[in-house]
């Protein structure tokens, strides 16, 4: 009976896990996009305009790296113990708490130690939950399930920033970080009581941490390659925001460019989220690799090259903030369901847990490089940087062959 149940649950796209979780991500994102999108402004009454910057790209680019390092693990793990749902639950409990307690910092380095902590936590959850997703679905729906869970997930990140908006003025920077406690506590309860994972006795045991990695699939590590490539070039959103800031502000002012910033903030989520099931959904009929390459790495290129160099108007911004949200859509939705394409089963937390590991690398030397470069020469050195090397990921991924999981 149980068997024939897996079945149906693996065959019906929309399942109970697939909402569970996505209504999980979506009161967590709503959690720590509150404090993301007030960060640059905590940061800057911390540390002064001129240190912001380089100050920003090393904080989330140390973060990143940490969560980096846990995710490799905590998706091998989960291969070995055949257990996904309690690592995602201790993940999203620690976002949710220290992405909170970062408003109460102090200084700079208080505002680095919670900011990493809390992306630990993410490392934590993220492997075991994305391949608790792929498990639940049949591989013919990845993209929708992928597209519908990044929707949620991005849903999720308007609500956060659009709350900030309304909210800023009338209960201060510090007051935001606290009201973040209330999503993230209801994410942690609603994956605790909507998801159950199958039991997965049958399928190959973990030969150990190392020969795990080493049996990965060829057509994945030249995968992994091409995502530490777009890694290095794809910098921290934080950045965008802090970009528009410093090109808006001498025409609109300080006050009114902060509240321009988070609704453009929010219309790059609101994008992001009809981008994500819409991506994911036509990867499943047209195929994922030249979706990634075209709108995911060559957008972001094109993206770089806008901010690199910019027009200071109101409309130049509003499309360089669409561009992100499609682009982000892309590559978050795809990497994720064409990795399953490419992955057998019983080494998913394992192959996620690496691609994210590489992610997250590419993603501490893309922000400590956009953040240096745009403070020790320009702006436009910075994002011409990660345009070139996003042009190139483009073209690389191109010599990917396909190959289905097994």
């Amino acid at each position: 009976m149980d068997k024939i149940n897996n079945k149906k649950e693996t065959h019906s796209w929309l399942n109970k896990n697939i909402f569970g979780l996505g209504l999980t991500s979506f009161f967590s994102d709503m959690s720590h996009e509150m404090t993301t999108v007030i960060l640059p402004t905590l940061l800057v009454n911390l540390v002064g305009a001129s240190l912001a910057p380089q100050l920003l790209g090393i904080i989330s680019g140390v973060s990143d790296a940490a969560s980096s390092f846990v995710k490799t693990f905590s998706g091998w793990m989960s291969d070995k113990i055949k257990k996904r749902k309690g690592l995602a639950v201790i993940g999203y409990a620690f976002t949710g708490i220290f992405a909170g307690l970062t408003g109460f910092a102090t200084s700079w380095w208080g505002v680095l130690w919670y900011r990493t902590l809390a992306w630990m936590g993410r490392g934590l959850r993220e492997p075991p939950r994305d391949a608790l997703i792929a498990d639940s679905v049949s591989p013919k729906y990845y993209g929708r399930a992928f597209g519908f869970h990044r929707a949620m997930d991005t849903l999720g990140a308007i609500a956060g920033p659009l709350f900030v908006f309304f909210a800023l003025a009338h209960i201060g920077i510090r007051s935001i970080f606290l009201f973040s406690f209330i999503p993230g506590i209801l994410a942690i309860l609603i994956i605790i009581s909507l998801t159950k994972e199958k039991p997965k006795d049958d399928e190959a045991q973990s030969l150990g941490f190392w020969k795990d990695i080493k049996t990965l699939p060829k057509q994945f590590i030249f995968f992994l390659f091409v995502m530490f490539l777009f890694g290095i070039a794809n910098f921290n959103r934080t950045l965008l925001i802090l970009r528009a800031q410093e090109v808006l502000n001498p025409t609109a002012g300080l006050i009114l460019t902060g509240g321009f910033v988070v609704l453009l903030y929010a219309l790059r989520n609101a994008v992001q989220s009809v981008a994500d099931f819409l991506v994911g959904y036509f990867s499943d009929i047209f195929g994922r690799k030249t979706l990634l390459a075209l709108f995911g790495f060559f957008v972001f290129g094109i993206l770089s090259l806008g901010l690199a160099y910019p027009i200071s108007t109101l409309w130049f911004f509003v499309i360089l903030f669409i561009l992100s949200g499609i682009s982000a859509a892309v590559y978050t939705t795809l990497e994720k369901a064409y990795a399953a394409d490419l992955l057998p089963s019983h080494l998913r937390g394992t192959g996620y847990g690496v691609l994210q590991t590489v992610d997250g690398i590419g993603d501490f030397i893309s922000s400590f490089m956009v953040g240096f470069l745009w403070s020790a020469l320009s702006p436009s050195i910075g994002f011409l940087y990660a345009a070139i090397l996003s042009f190139s990921s483009a073209i690389l991924l191109y010599g990917l062959r396909n190959k289905k999981s097994v």
